[in-house]
């Protein structure tokens, strides 16, 4: 069963029709990664709850390698709102870092099988 949904149900609709098409053996690293990819979600999703501002934008351009950051100063901070990592950075800059967020949410026995089962392919 996938344990965290996402937010839209057309999502839900499409993940529970492949796991249902899903091989028995295949079925739990199925489950724990749309699990996992729908905590992701639900992760950077949150990430309006801290909008970034051009104090956070400069900070998080500081870390970038010079040809992404070079880049993502010509694109701006307005087109730069939307990019992942910097969504990750006002989380991790408000205290609330991924693996912590996802791991609530799927709980550590399947967060640690989703590890697991990422860091050793068969």
């Amino acid at each position: 069963m996938i344990q965290i949904k996402h937010p839209f149900g057309h999502c839900n609709k499409m993940q529970e029709e492949m796991i249902a098409k899903t091989p028995a053996s295949e079925k739990e690293f199925n489950e724990l990664l749309f699990s996992y990819g729908n905590a992701s979600y639900l992760y950077h999703s949150n990430a309006n709850l801290f909008t970034p501002n051009i104090e956070d934008y400069n900070e998080w351009l500081s870390g970038l390698e010079p040809m992404v950051k070079k880049a993502m100063e010509e694109c701006g901070f307005d087109e730069c709102l939307n990019v992942l990592s910097i969504t990750r950075y006002v989380n991790k800059k408000n205290d609330i870092g991924m693996d912590e967020y996802v791991k609530r949410l799927m709980g550590e026995q399947n967060f640690a099988s989703h590890k697991n089962i990422v860091n050793n392919p068969k």
